[in-house]
């Protein structure tokens, strides 16, 4: 069996980190991912998910030292859910990802300016037909010309 989930995405917030008496410490934070697509009338529409992440330990420690608000990250873990009474008593769901490894894809400072927007369009944007964008294995984001051919259906995907 297999539970692992891969994002891309800017995060919402910086990360709200703990330390807890024991030394261990944990981390948390929003992360956006956006997904564009042409609606039936041609226009392009931009979706974005939110995803909650919880790191641990050093991964946390890395988390409040390296990334902030906005941060273009790539992250890996796995989908854990979670239930807990409210302030009423009330129970309550939630559905986490808890990430194992990151990688901030911002460029550094002193290079070229912001980061790899290109690769979450807004949905002011129009990626060009044709166009699509691939993670290479030391986590840069590289254009990739396809050969592929536009469907015209309704299907977002």
């Amino acid at each position: 069996m297999v539970n692992k989930v891969t994002l891309i995405g800017n995060l919402g917030r910086d990360p709200e980190v703990r330390h807890f008496e024991n030394g261990s410490m944990v981390g948390k934070f929003p992360v956006a991912t956006n997904e564009s697509y042409r609606d039936k009338s041609g226009e392009w529409q931009t979706i974005t998910e939110w995803h909650d992440v919880v790191v641990w330990r050093g991964l946390a420690e890395r988390a409040e030292r390296m990334l902030k608000k906005g941060s273009l990250v790539y992250l890996e873990g796995k989908l854990t859910h979670r239930k807990y009474q409210d302030k009423n008593g009330i129970d309550r769901y939630i559905t986490e990802v808890v990430a194992n490894t990151f990688r901030v894809l911002d460029k550094k400072e002193g290079g070229s300016s912001g980061n790899y927007g290109t690769t979450f369009p807004s949905s002011a944007d129009s990626p060009p037909q044709g166009t699509s964008y691939e993670l290479k294995s030391d986590a840069t984001v590289e254009k990739v010309d396809s050969d592929a051919q536009e469907v015209d259906d309704d299907l977002p995907f």
